[in-house]
């Protein structure tokens, strides 16, 4: 298999709820206006605490600084993985789980920290630039790894990475057991052709900064039975969309599509309080498991929180999420 270092720096933010307001006409922008940009990478996902927004440096421009804005202060890699010289790009859905054990667990064990971004087409796995050098010595072996430069696909060979196995040789720690909430809310993961954006605009807007959310700071306790949760990607021309059953029979049917089976997902959301950037490990504990019994997967992580969506939940994987 081949992994890709795709041509994209990428910042990771959250924009309040009190202060969506202040960012609305940007977001529109970089939503519906893309000939208007170069952002060329960008993702949006609402969660009841926030709104998570991955985007290009290009993209990162249209946000102003302010109180409302958190910025991770590093910058972020995506990797692709390429299977048989095609992307998972199929109307199939391609999980994290099938990357599990050839990416996610070696990184871990490297105490890379990774966010993922899972949309309809294929999985983004984003590594901060400085762990750039750690992550091609660790996947070498398993994978040709490229590296794209001005739309030109350059290998990447392990010397190349000039920092080494820095951490390689200490102990592992042992990650921690986050708790996990399953709301009730059951999700679709769709696609749309990205020309047929201006048709959707009133219920997207809608959906997205006027639909009923919990107030900022509201808190999400383990009775809740659905949350809200939305996420919208445009990334290099291609659009992804999750988002639960009662959001999308808001949506004309004829314009979104999903897989041949149409199945629905259930979602595990990670963590009881804030996860934070730093702590290693926690993608590879949720899906370890569910790899070793070829469960398919989605996974996004967002600023505060992340969230495992999967097509069939079995109370014999709930043991290994919960505690």
């Amino acid at each position: 298999m081949d992994l890709h270092i795709l041509d994209h720096k990428l910042r990771v933010t959250s924009i309040s709820k009190t202060g969506l307001q202040q960012y609305t006409h940007p977001l529109i922008k970089l939503i519906f206006l893309r000939n208007r940009t170069r952002c060329k990478f960008f993702s949006l996902t609402e969660t009841p605490e926030n709104y998570t927004v991955v985007l290009d440096e290009e993209g990162f421009k249209e946000l102003q600084p302010s109180e409302h804005l958190q910025v991770e202060g590093s910058t972020w890699l995506p990797l692709n993985v390429v299977s048989n010289g095609n992307t998972s790009s199929s109307s199939q859905a391609v999980g994290v789980t099938k990357i599990a054990k050839s990416v996610i667990a070696p990184l871990a064990e490297q105490h890379v920290s990774v966010f993922m971004l899972s949309t309809y087409q294929t999985d983004f796995i984003l590594v901060r630039e400085k762990d750039l050098s750690v992550v091609v010595e660790t996947l070498v072996e398993e994978f040709n790894i490229f590296r794209e430069e001005g739309g030109e696909s350059v290998p990447v060979h392990s010397q190349d990475a000039c920092n080494g196995l820095q951490r390689n040789g200490r102990e592992v720690p042992h990650a921690t057991v986050h708790p996990v909430l399953i709301p009730e809310n059951q999700f679709c993961v769709m696609s749309l052709d990205p020309d047929t954006l201006p048709a959707i605009a009133t219920t997207l807007i809608d959906v997205l900064f006027y639909s009923n959310s919990p107030k900022e700071g509201a808190s999400v306790d383990q009775d809740m039975k659905c949350i809200k949760f939305f996420s919208f990607s445009l990334i290099d021309g291609y659009v992804s969309l999750v988002m639960d059953t009662e959001a999308q029979r808001q949506f004309p049917a004829d314009l979104l599509f999903t897989s041949s089976s149409g199945e629905l997902w259930r979602m595990a959301r990670i963590g009881g309080q804030p996860l934070g950037f730093d702590e290693c490990g926690i993608v590879a504990q949720i899906s370890q498991p569910l790899a070793d019994s070829d469960i398919s997967a989605y996974y996004i992580s967002t600023f505060s929180f992340d969230h495992a969506l999967v097509s069939h939940f079995f109370k014999s994987q709930s043991k290994h999420m919960t505690k």
